[in-house]
């Protein structure tokens, strides 16, 4: 397979089309190597428009090109923007997300999947991403505040405490609502106790470990 073309096919075909048309985006996705992100096990899938398994659990995925693609153009990350990367998974988001802001945390769950993103994140030379092992959904305020905030992944509802941890004009996405419609949502910080909220185009992904889900029982 050439990798060069399929990348180059995944960027005209797959990200394009959704209408990421930011030009810093498109050529961070040229520059930076997928498939260096991907397990070996699905390396041929790098560039196809899919979720693709990282772990045992069916929650343990790496998102689609474009939806990383278009999370990453919302967020509209600056040189200087402190980041947090909810959801590490493989790395790849962290890496796009290093290339672009001055520094990023990013939070997993899960061991093993924290260590493999470190080692793939060594390789690829990025040195501006610090991947701890916590729970996500309580954010990292000790670490805060945050420019940007990206969870990498869907949530029944985007907890308040993470909306805290937004510096005033810092931008927070995340995958929202039920199977099957979901809505990404870009959250601004606007003042010290206000926020706006956008729901700029629909998408569906795997739960985010350890989000609360709200009580379905009704009388």
């Amino acid at each position: 397979m050439d990798l060069n073309q399929a990348r180059f096919n995944m960027i005209e075909q797959q990200i394009r089309p959704w209408e990421v048309l930011d030009p810093k985006v498109l050529e961070l996705l040229s520059v930076v190597r997928r498939e260096d992100f991907v397990p070996l096990a699905h390396k041929a899938l790098a560039f196809v428009d899919m979720e693709i398994p990282l772990g045992a659990a069916p929650n343990q995925v790496m998102l689609a090109p474009r939806v990383q693609a278009r999370m990453l153009q919302d967020l509209a990350v600056q040189k200087t923007d402190k980041v947090l990367d909810i959801g590490t998974g493989s790395g790849f988001m962290a890496a796009l997300l290093g290339h672009q802001g001055a520094s990023v945390l990013s939070l997993e769950t899960d061991a093993a999947l924290a260590a493999q993103a470190r080692a793939n994140l060594q390789k690829a030379g990025v040195h501006n991403v610090t991947v701890r092992q916590a729970d996500g959904s309580q954010g990292a305020a000790a670490d805060g505040p945050f420019d940007v905030i990206l969870l990498s992944g869907s949530v029944a509802e985007v907890p308040a405490v993470l909306l805290q941890q937004l510096s005033v004009g810092g931008r927070l996405v995340a995958i929202v609502g039920d199977d099957p419609m979901m809505r990404a949502t870009l959250i601004t910080r606007s003042g010290d106790n206000s926020w706006t909220t956008t729901e700029p185009w629909d998408c569906t992904a795997p739960r985010l470990s350890g989000f609360p889900e709200p009580s379905r029982f009704q009388f």
